[in-house]
């Protein structure tokens, strides 16, 4: 980690959390590039602009099942004294060939076909009696099973504006304009407008490859029966789900037992397919912590400077942390507490803004504002240290959730904010303003 090589660093040294990220984002750096195609880059993030080859929509078009018109032909229609045309064919959409329409004629037309030549406006079917002689239709027949409506009469009751019912080529967008900038993120509606001009392919930096993996001899598989001093392992769900929640493809990898040569095996095996590994547990100063045991000595030979580092963090939950890069291509790697809140909010704060910049993105972090602080009694801090607090956030005001202990997994399913308080302050009153980092 050769930024926080840099820094002057002591056994008992506390980093504040400002320190850590910056070390962190520092050493990331965003995938290269590669063209996919368009279903295969849904996620990913545009590394160029993308400009408009051709108009959309391409020509003149019917917005409405009706007939293409002569505006003078309509003019004064009505129910008592309908205009009447001559039907001379159907204009379907897709259609290579388009009839000419001539004073006292119509043509019947399908929502989205050209709008054929000497057709000024579209009269909506609803509008006709639909060539039945009778009174106003709610629908044409199919062309299947009536293919006589294509031909003969039809009595037009209303009269319609020039153009009305028509949808101008480039109304939605014009040839040379830009469809999309670079660092756009690509949801459906993008991929639809990619499609819609004739792309392909389209250059991205891929979704980072996040393995995600949970240590502890301790830990089981949910749906197995638990044994004695057996706990199920949550860790690797919560941080899998957030790591494609932030934009990932993450893979799972079962818990690893308290064994630092199989852990070491374990994440050598995992490299192959991992442009970051994130653990959780072991990185504490316990005789069982296995993940410091096992990376705290291994270092990249051909980086100065790289490898795993161990820290402690002015902050609560959450204060022992670990990164560092590892393997022939510098993966990065960060270690994360094993309690279940500490390592969520680890992740929030550190691992997510690292998948992000992978990603691509000039904005990693969550969104934050202030909010008026809804509780029963104050909340308080350890001297020192920035502390993070589960709450829910609603109309300007967070209210905690759980209370201020770290081990209450059940809190976070019912969060959707953080409350920070800053290492400066030791306690905060109901009533008063904290920043809030949003969730949702």
């Amino acid at each position: 980690m050769s930024s926080a090589a840099t820094r002057t660093t002591g056994r008992d040294q506390f980093w504040s959390v400002t320190e850590h990220l910056e070390d962190i984002l520092a050493t990331v750096r965003p995938l290269e590039p590669i063209e996919l195609q368009l279903l295969d880059a849904q996620g990913c993030v545009l590394v160029e602009d993308v400009t408009v080859p051709l108009s959309l929509p391409p020509f003149d078009n019917s917005s409405m099942d009706g007939y293409a018109v002569r505006v003078a032909d309509v003019a004064g229609a009505s129910e008592e004294y309908p205009a009447v045309l001559t039907v001379i064919g159907d204009v379907a959409a897709g259609a290579p060939e388009q009839p000419h329409v001539g004073p006292g004629e119509a043509a019947r037309i399908m929502t989205g076909a050209p709008l054929p030549p000497g057709a000024e406006t579209v009269v909506p079917v609803e509008w006709t009696d639909g060539g039945l002689g009778e009174g106003p239709v709610s629908g044409m027949r199919a062309r299947s099973a009536s293919p006589e409506d294509a031909t003969g009469q039809v009595a037009v009751h209303r009269p319609a504006e020039a153009r009305a019912h028509v949808r101008a080529k480039g109304s939605d967008v014009q040839a040379g304009e830009r469809a999309l900038a670079a660092g756009t993120v690509l949801g459906p509606p993008q991929l639809a407008l990619l499609a819609a001009i004739g792309r392909a392919t389209v250059r991205v930096r891929p979704r980072p490859r996040v393995v995600v993996l949970s240590t502890g001899s301790e830990l089981i598989p949910p749906g197995e029966p638990l044994g004695t001093g057996q706990i199920y392992d949550s860790n690797s769900f919560a941080l899998t789900a957030a790591a494609r929640d932030a934009g990932a493809i993450a893979y799972r990898v079962g818990a690893v037992a308290d064994d630092a040569e199989t852990l070491r095996s374990t994440i050598e095996d995992q490299l192959v397919r991992a442009d970051m590994m994130v653990t959780t547990g072991g990185v504490s100063v316990g005789a069982y912590d296995v993940v410091k045991e096992a990376l705290e000595s291994v270092g990249d030979e051909d980086e100065e400077g790289a490898g795993i580092e161990f820290r402690k963090l002015a902050m609560q939950p959450g204060k022992p942390q670990g990164f560092g890069t590892i393997g022939p291509d510098h993966t990065p790697l960060l270690a994360l507490p094993g309690n279940p809140v500490s390592s969520y909010v680890s992740f929030e704060l550190f691992v997510r803004p690292a998948i992000r910049t992978l990603m691509g993105l000039e904005d990693v972090h969550r969104p934050t504002t202030t909010a008026t602080l809804q509780a029963s009694k104050g909340l308080t801090s350890p001297a020192g240290r920035r502390q993070f607090l589960r709450g829910t956030y609603a109309d300007g005001e967070v209210t905690p959730v759980g209370g201020a202990g770290s081990h209450l997994v059940a809190a976070l399913a019912h969060a959707d904010a953080l409350i920070v308080i800053p290492e400066d302050v030791e306690s905060v009153e109901p009533g008063t303003e904290v920043e809030v980092i949003l969730l949702g």
